[in-house]
């Protein structure tokens, strides 16, 4: 009797510890720091780390450098200036680079650090003065060098030349530019006649400049090319005597994605193109420890951006290249070599999550003689992989739809008891930087379910419940369309499009992996291609009907959907072809295939989606047009897009509200001038997320 009235104690005070925490709100999400990017020190004793505060005041997002002990322990800031962010550790440990704008524009810098204490010893050192500035810093593993990129004019043999040639633009009351080729403009910014280079600083032990920089990657060539994120676009070699790099030198870049892999001298020369055979995508390349090969992601498709992400090997001696994940159907993301060569760890999605695998080597010592073994190591949404020099600890950071990154590591030499489907090793959580708000706030786990798609094919979807539920409720739905459209909702924090905050305000969301969907398979993201209306749409539809007939508090009535880029489109197209929801956001979609092709910059993704160009194919661009169906929009809309969105140019949006109008249909538009495909600056964040608010609530909340 008394344990069941300490189990009823028990259970009574965890009810109410939930009901004291309050809904997650749009100011609790900017009082998070953005953890990211560890980096374990060369003595594996310190992760060096980032972490960015918002100020919505002001206005900023400001990152600091922090450091946390491998072993375990406080986490604590250790620079504090006008931002620092890309701490790079020196190969002794005793010093790390950084990238700063506190002399007002953004530089390499260098800081000691004492390993005893973890505490940055006197004060940072400026390393490079460019004038264009320096991003993408790397310390050479000899430590003779740093590597920065910067982008330059072409034509300029040195730094004095950029510089007067941009204060020249600065002054001119004529801001005209004349363009002769593809691209012209990239993601959010004019490219101004400028290319992304490779330099490289000779540096002394403690990182002070003892020479001039030297460009290595001189010509009209992006070195390394565009990336939103993932492993960097260059590396040293274990010597510090070479550098990989990736570039993209096909005369209409606008139209490939033939990125290859370059080998070239850190005293400069004629770069050596190491994957020209595969006029697909070649990227992130890294050297392996003992110096035998480079470890890269590529693609076999050409024009494709979603094809698969495959682990490569290229072996320096004979130049053989291997495939490490022929037999692994899912997208490798960042990856680091095991310090004794012999394996390689790495991130993939998989259902909803990015597990951490092992891919092994030491058992197919001639590459493509045989085929490595992978293996799942630990669950959850992993990335920015690091690994102890010791290889006995791997490190990186880790979120879920109710937290967002934290540095977290795994004990690779315990393995964890288990039975059935299991991870290897557990993964543990090393810092804590966000507890305090998290602590305060109410947040539901994410609820994964799965249903027949189009064709019988099995979807997996998603459901997270709003603060305080209550089963015996009936509530309004927010349902979700991701973008890419090759991307995938899962147990991943955002901080632009967050199911939690969606859900705060009383909301069940609800979230479909439709055919395109990452995760599942190859031939589940080719699904989409040519039919970006088609199974995906019939996908969705029945998997927001299995919902609303599996969870009876789902109010069918009262339902909006969302979505942004991909997402964007899928309103777009749901506006023509459904009067199911009360209401629809609207944002960065495409609208008419046509223009979009026309006004876009990357035109690989248009023209592999809809099979050729618009005069090639235009039966295609028609049928999956989204205005040709708008004789039948009825549906009130929301329309959100920016004027620097060039992904999806502002046009886009601007003629599906000009349609809305024209047609009568309750509508409204949100526009940003200052933004690009995603609204970043805090106070923009803000206003989207009111404007968002207030739209739903006034279509399902009457």
């Amino acid at each position: 009797m008394l344990r069941r009235s300490l189990l009823f104690v028990l259970l009574l005070s965890s009810f109410a510890l939930a009901q004291a925490k309050r809904p997650f709100t749009f100011e609790d999400m900017m009082a998070l720091k953005r953890v990211g990017d560890p980096q374990v020190s060369p003595d594996g004793k310190w992760v060096l780390f980032s972490a960015v505060d918002v100020n919505l005041e002001k206005n900023t997002r400001t990152p600091h450098l922090w450091v946390v002990p491998v072993a375990g322990g406080e986490s604590r800031q250790i620079t504090s200036d006008s931002g620092e962010s890309r701490g790079r550790w020196s190969p002794d440990g005793k010093h790390f680079a950084f990238l700063s704008s506190k002399g007002g524009a953004e530089q390499v810098w260098v800081a000691d650090f004492d390993g005893a204490s973890g505490a940055v010893t006197g004060a940072p050192r400026q390393v490079t003065t460019i004038s264009t500035e320096a991003d993408g810093e790397l310390w050479s593993p000899d430590g003779k060098h740093i590597l920065f990129t910067s982008s330059v004019y072409p034509d300029c043999a040195d730094d004095a030349c950029n510089q007067q040639r941009d204060e020249a633009a600065a002054k001119s009351p004529v801001k005209a530019q004349i363009w002769t080729h593809l691209l012209f403009r990239h993601w959010n910014a004019y490219l101004g006649g400028k290319y992304s280079h490779i330099f490289v600083q000779p540096v002394a032990a403690d990182g002070a400049p003892t020479g001039a920089a030297r460009d290595l990657t001189p010509g009209a060539f992006e070195t390394p090319v565009f990336s939103l994120g993932g492993p960097d676009g260059y590396a040293f070699s274990p010597d510090g005597q070479e550098i990989c790099f990736v570039s993209n030198h096909d005369a209409m870049p606008a139209d490939s994605t033939n990125n290859d892999l370059w080998l070239v001298s850190v005293n400069g020369g004629e770069p050596k193109d190491i994957t020209a055979a595969n006029k697909a995508s070649d990227s992130g390349p890294l050297y392996s420890p003992d110096g035998k090969y480079i470890a890269y992601l590529g693609q076999q498709r050409p024009g494709y951006e979603s094809d698969r992400f495959r682990l490569m090997l290229y072996e320096r001696a004979t130049g053989k290249i291997a495939n490490l994940t022929e037999n692994f159907d899912r997208w490798v993301g960042t990856f680091v070599w095991a310090p004794d060569s012999k394996s390689l760890y790495f991130s993939a999605e998989d259902k909803g999550d990015s597990p951490i695998y092992q891919a092994v080597i030491s058992v197919c010592p001639t590459p493509g003689k045989c085929a490595p073994t992978v293996e799942e190591l630990t669950w959850g949404s992993n990335d920015e992989l690091s690994v102890s020099p010791d290889g006995k600890t791997l490190l990186f950071s880790q979120v879920s739809v109710q937290a967002p990154s934290e540095v977290f590591f795994a004990d690779l030499t315990t393995v964890t008891p288990c039975r059935g489907r299991c991870a290897r090793h557990s993964a543990h959580r090393l810092t804590h930087l966000n507890d305090a708000v998290l602590a305060q706030v109410q947040m539901q786990p994410l609820e994964p379910f799965w249903f027949t798609g189009a064709e019988q094919k099995k979807v997996e979807g998603f459901l997270v419940k709003p603060p305080n539920f209550d089963p015996a409720k009936k509530y309004p739905v927010k349902f979700l369309v991701h973008g890419g459209p090759q991307g995938a909702w899962g147990d991943s924090w955002s901080y632009r499009w967050n199911p939690e905050l969606f859900a705060a305000s009383g909301y069940v969301v609800v979230m479909i992996n439709p055919r395109g969907s990452t995760g599942y398979g190859q031939q589940f993201i080719d699904d989409i291609n040519g039919d970006w209306g088609g199974r995906v749409y019939q996908d969705l539809m029945m998997g927001l009907d299995y919902a609303e007939k599996t969870y009876p508090f789902l109010d069918k009535n009262r339902e909006c959907a969302l979505g942004a880029s991909y997402g964007g489109y899928m309103m777009n197209w749901m506006l023509g072809h459904t009067t199911h929801f009360k209401c629809i956001v609207s944002h960065d979609g495409m609208f008419n295939a046509d223009s979009a092709w026309g006004s876009t910059e990357e035109l690989w993704f248009n023209e592999w989606e809809f099979k050729g160009m618009p005069w090639t194919n235009r039966a295609l661009y028609q049928k999956w047009s989204p205005h040709q169906y708008a004789a039948n929009f009825k549906t009130p809309t929301l329309v959100i897009h920016s004027q620097r969105d060039y992904r999806l140019d502002v046009s886009e949006g601007f003629q599906l509200f000009t349609t809305l109008q024209r047609l009568g249909v309750p509508s409204k538009m949100l526009y940003f001038p200052d933004e690009g495909h995603w609204v970043l600056k805090p106070q923009n964040s803000r206003l989207w997320w009111q404007t968002e608010e207030a739209w739903v609530d006034q279509w399902t909340k009457k």
